[in-house]
């Protein structure tokens, strides 16, 4: 009888305990600071030690997996509403009733296409978490801590370019793509929905680069100083990248997105002084 209250006992407070380690665990990864190595003596162990390259790029492995399974279930998830997704991108050209198919297999691949776009951006917080997870060890506590704190912020970055592609980017370009030289222009399901996903998406992308100069700053490859005296060099790199990502080569829709990526490039200097301060204080 004594055994069996025991066993019910530690059945009952299991998840307590389970909850109490795993906290433990997480204050210890948050609060304890790795080895300040100098980036030659890690290069250089990393020359003389090649099974810690093995190491970590198996352990990268674990973490990319566990990101596309992840994705995946988000994917399959994402089946259910993917036609509801599909007829709200078609809204800039009147609705889903303005494509016309003409190949058997077309409004299959349009909605995997779809689904997947959906299906990633639901992932996208847990994708970011195991990026995290496998750079965490090698920062500092702050830096940690603050990378924590990065991953809601990132997911609202990359759903504000989706936002901002759809709302302001789509409804000023597919009205000069779709009269070009007065051709009225009657878009299939593949071509349109592969254009707006394409846009959306990479300017989602687009709008992480803040957070990617914090990194770096964080690293010390980069820091506010250098980024402001290269702001001419930066506002040709955004130029050139506006150039790849806006559908058209008018200038109109170029400004419309070199304007937002001008502004995260000031707002990653702020990052990036605010990543020094952090390695100065440390």
């Amino acid at each position: 009888m004594r055994n069996l209250l025991t066993v019910i006992w530690r059945i009952i407070t299991s998840p307590f305990r389970w909850f109490g380690r795993t906290f433990n665990q997480v204050q210890i990864f948050l609060t304890e600071e790795p080895e300040d190595t100098p980036i030659g003596d890690s290069f250089q162990k990393a020359v003389d030690n090649p099974n810690e390259i093995l190491y970590h790029l198996n352990d990268l492995r674990k973490h990319i997996f566990r990101a596309i399974a992840f994705l995946a279930i988000t994917t399959v998830f994402s089946f259910i509403f993917t036609s509801q997704i599909i007829d709200f991108l078609a809204r800039p050209i009147g609705g889903i009733g303005e494509l016309i198919a003409i190949d058997p297999t077309e409004p299959i691949g349009v909605f995997m296409r779809v689904a997947l776009l959906s299906g990633f951006a639901i992932a996208f917080p847990y994708i970011a978490l195991e990026l995290w997870l496998f750079a965490a060890p090698g920062l500092s506590r702050n830096a940690r801590i603050f990378g924590l704190i990065a991953i809601p912020i990132a997911t609202l970055f990359f759903l504000g370019g989706m936002a901002f592609a759809y709302f302001v980017m789509l409804p000023t370009a597919l009205p000069f793509l779709l009269n070009f030289m007065g051709l009225q222009t009657v878009p299939r399901p593949s071509s349109y929905l592969r254009f707006v996903t394409s846009v959306m998406f990479w300017l989602g992308i687009a709008f992480q680069f803040p957070l990617i100069i914090y990194v770096l700053a964080v690293l010390g490859f980069v820091n506010s100083r250098m980024l402001i005296q290269q702001w001419r060099i930066a506002i040709v790199i955004i130029a050139i990248a506006a150039a790849m990502i806006t559908p058209t080569i008018d200038p109109v829709n170029m400004a419309l997105v070199m304007g937002p990526m001008i502004i995260l490039f000031f707002l990653s200097i702020l990052l990036a002084g605010f990543a020094e301060r952090g390695r100065r204080e440390t």
